[in-house]
């Protein structure tokens, strides 16, 4: 476990690197425990991949001896003594596995036949592929509930567009390098779409407004044109 300043109000806590599953279940311990004894001044603890990084207010964490970035970083430190103990007995599996329902190809997928010819396939083998693989959500971010997932088989990573979509309808399953993600909002983007969900990942309204949440399993399951536009 490293400690980065992260400007003067923050501390990104690394516990691996990169996309990693293995150190996944760590990273969910550790934001469960701080969440479950928050220090006082820390406003935010946000898991990402292979880190956690937790935003505080300076000025209620200073102390005799201790600058505000020790003194958090300590109070991490003691909420993480048995991080690896929690992390093997809760979180060794998924939170939670989550069925995403897609309409691949066509006008829903518009690069789903470059991500095949760039991967020497066929679109259909790139569709089964796609939805045979077991995903993880690693983070969340770039748009609020815009989830990326761990997992995507080898043989479909491709590169992102060379030039970004001005506009990605919400909805839209994409690929970017070696990670699938989902578009909750029409927003930009530069991800090679392969197809469209009519899941509402990003709900304003509800208790809970991101459907998914670091550590959730995911699965996707092929769907026709029809039950996309049936789908209520």
């Amino acid at each position: 476990m490293t400690f980065t300043a992260l400007g003067d109000a923050a501390v990104v806590v690394a516990l691996g690197s990169g996309i990693d599953a293995a150190g996944l279940p760590q990273v969910r311990a550790l934001t469960a425990a701080l969440e479950r004894d928050r220090p006082a001044g820390v406003v935010d603890i946000v898991p990402a991949y292979a880190t956690v990084t937790v935003f505080y207010e300076p000025g209620r964490l200073a102390g005799i001896g201790e600058t505000p970035h020790d003194r958090v970083c300590r109070l991490i430190t003691e909420r993480a003594r048995l991080l690896e103990t929690e992390a093997k007995k809760h979180f060794a599996k998924p939170a939670r596995t989550v069925e995403i329902p897609v309409c691949y190809g066509g006008e829903f997928g518009p690069d789903l036949e470059e991500v095949a010819r760039h991967c020497g396939m066929e679109p259909a083998t790139v569709v089964q592929a796609h939805q045979a693989a077991e995903y993880l959500v690693h983070a969340m971010g770039f748009a609020p509930g815009f989830p990326y997932l761990g997992g995507l088989p080898a043989k479909l990573s491709v590169p992102r567009r060379a030039t970004p979509r001005p506009a990605v309808p919400a909805g839209s399953v994409g690929i970017g390098g070696a990670q699938t993600g989902i578009y909750p909002l029409a927003t930009p983007g530069g991800w090679q779409i392969i197809g469209r969900t009519p899941l509402a990942l990003f709900r304003p309204g509800a208790t809970e407004p991101a459907l998914l949440r670091v550590g959730d399993g995911v699965k996707f399951r092929a769907i026709t044109p029809g039950e996309l536009a049936a789908w209520k």
